[in-house]
């Protein structure tokens, strides 16, 4: 924001210093012609951008606020240094006259086209802006941060991945109840919402109905006893015997499955082939094979025989990593709520907090935390238009004396940001926590492009559309949708979105000051000159 604005002011100055150094033929007058003419309007612009940054530091969200303050200083700087370093390097410099400049005969008729029929035009951008005020209750704040990162990334194919298993939804509500006993209650009633997928306390590591379980895992230790624990061990096969039963096995199969059809019989013969293969394999073949299928069945058969020596489990018998999880030292006890649907979903996201929040109001969480973050930044973005608008509008009543002149510098600046709402709802694209940065520099912009025209407006310039002023205005658009267009290229969506919308907002400004800003200004206020440089 700092280059895309800063540069604005240096494009200001050396576009009418190369109008004024084509009539006067020296630097020095040049350069003075130039400031005495744009001098004010600067002033008025950057003053005007620096109150809308530092709008934000009354606001809640502390990196916006910090953004206004660095942005506000930023201004600052770059006022000074093109007042003074600019001017400085064009007299060392002191380069030729440009040519004479031929405007096209398009852009001349155009100009007067637009003063012909300028209740036409501005019935027209009327019509639009009733249509975008309209659109403003579509526009949708994507408060997911996960749809900012590319979903192509390793990471995020990942964290997809996993969240297609209900308990690691990253998603979560969490509640701290007053004692174990409320918590469980609490779960109680959290699990029959159709929007919960479960919930769970300190409790749900505890089994119900255990001593009818472990009855039952009693008769089957009994069964398999012997199987897992048999009273003497075999004795381990030798390498031929190995290779006898691997033979036998595979001899056992065909005979199985003679008769069978279709897939068992592929099956089967792709089965006989490997035991053939490795029954005529060197004795390391086989070792190898043996590490592989043996040892991990023999961890298998280990599991079992822990599944089937099972005891009671109390809160005294659990980890002391999971107790300490779960409670608190004081007997607080923590509820977990997963929701039953796609955690990547919004609108069901919302629903879930919803549903929880109507129970226990007292929720958090990162399900909560996203939508309450959100709604921080949109509060906070609302505070901090209204308060830049009321501050810029004082300042241009200060300086203009004028309420009409005020509401003409501003009325393009809110049409502008209406019209790139709106588009924004035509085309689908939501605001999210990275493009909502555009806004202010639409903001920025605006107000400076819109005071420049109704300073020299209020001199007395004519023809604005046919004045080096629109040309530099052009030219400052264009340096900066360069800048901020990269953006719209990047595999990041929300960098991505940043991008689009500032190429959105920057033509929106663009039509409104080059077409609407001179259809609704009209003939100059004075006559003092009766018309502008071209």
């Amino acid at each position: 924001m700092f280059v895309g604005l800063g540069v604005d002011f240096g494009i200001q100055i050396g576009v009418r210093f190369q109008a004024e150094h084509d009539r006067s033929g020296g630097v020095e007058r040049a350069l003075r012609k130039a400031a005495g003419e744009l001098g004010p309007a600067l002033l008025l612009a950057a003053g005007a951008i620096c109150l809308g940054f530092l709008a934000f530091l009354p606001t809640s969200y502390i990196g916006i606020s910090e953004l206004g303050i660095i942005a506000a200083v930023g201004m600052v700087v770059a006022l000074v240094l093109t007042a003074t370093l600019l001017p400085a390097l064009l007299t060392v410099m002191r380069p030729k006259p440009p040519r004479p400049l031929t405007l096209p005969a398009a852009l001349i008729a155009f100009d007067r086209h637009v003063q012909r029929h300028r209740r036409w035009v501005i019935g027209g951008f009327g019509v639009l802006i009733v249509a975008s005020v309209a659109l403003l209750p579509l526009v949708r704040f994507d408060f997911n941060p996960l749809h900012l990162p590319s979903d192509k990334g390793e990471a995020m194919t990942t964290l997809k991945d996993l969240m297609h298993d209900p308990d690691r939804n990253p998603n979560s509500v969490e509640i701290l109840a007053a004692n174990r006993s409320a918590a469980k209650r609490l779960v109680q009633r959290l699990s029959h919402l159709p929007e919960v997928g479960s919930a769970r306390s300190v409790d749900s590591f505890i089994p119900d109905d255990q001593d009818a379980k472990l009855a039952l895992i009693a008769d089957a230790d009994t069964l398999l006893d012997l199987t897992l624990n048999p009273l003497t061990p075999p004795a381990l096969a030798s390498d031929a015997e190995t290779v006898v039963a691997l033979q036998q096995a595979a001899d056992a199969i065909r005979v199985a499955t003679a008769r069978s059809h279709g897939a068992i019989v592929s099956n089967a013969r792709r089965l006989t082939a490997s035991l053939a293969r490795l029954a005529a394999a060197t004795p390391g073949a086989r070792a190898q094979t043996e590490a592989k299928l043996v040892a991990p069945l023999g961890i298998a058969l280990g599991q079992m025989r822990m599944a089937l020596s099972a005891q009671p489990v109390t809160l005294a018998s659990l980890p002391p990593a999971i107790v300490e999880d779960w409670l608190a030292p004081d007997g607080r006890a923590l509820v977990q709520v997963l929701p039953k649907s796609d955690g990547n979903d919004n609108a069901s996201l919302a629903r879930f907090t919803g549903a929880v929040r109507r129970v226990a109001p007292d929720a958090t969480g990162v399900a909560v935390q996203t939508q309450e973050a959100a709604h921080t930044v949109t509060v906070a973005f609302i505070q901090a238009s209204v308060l830049a608008l009321g501050s810029v509008t004082l300042l241009l009543l200060l300086v203009l004396r004028s309420l009409r002149e005020t509401m003409l510098t501003l009325l393009p600046v809110v049409m502008s940001g209406l019209l790139t709402l709106a588009t924004c709802v035509l085309i689908g694209q939501r605001i999210n926590f990275a493009n909502i940065i555009a806004f202010p520099l639409l903001f920025g912009i605006g107000v400076a492009f819109h005071i420049y025209f109704v300073m020299a407006w209020r001199d007395g310039a004519s023809d604005l559309l046919q004045s080096s002023l629109a040309r530099a205005i052009f030219f400052s658009a264009v340096a900066t949708g360069t800048a901020f267009g990269s953006l719209w290229l990047s595999s990041h969506p929300g960098t991505a979105s940043m991008g689009l919308i500032l190429m959105i907002a920057l033509g929106w400004t663009l039509i409104c000051a080059l077409i609407f800003a001179p259809a609704l200004l009209g003939p100059p206020r004075t006559f003092r000159k009766v018309q502008t440089d071209r």
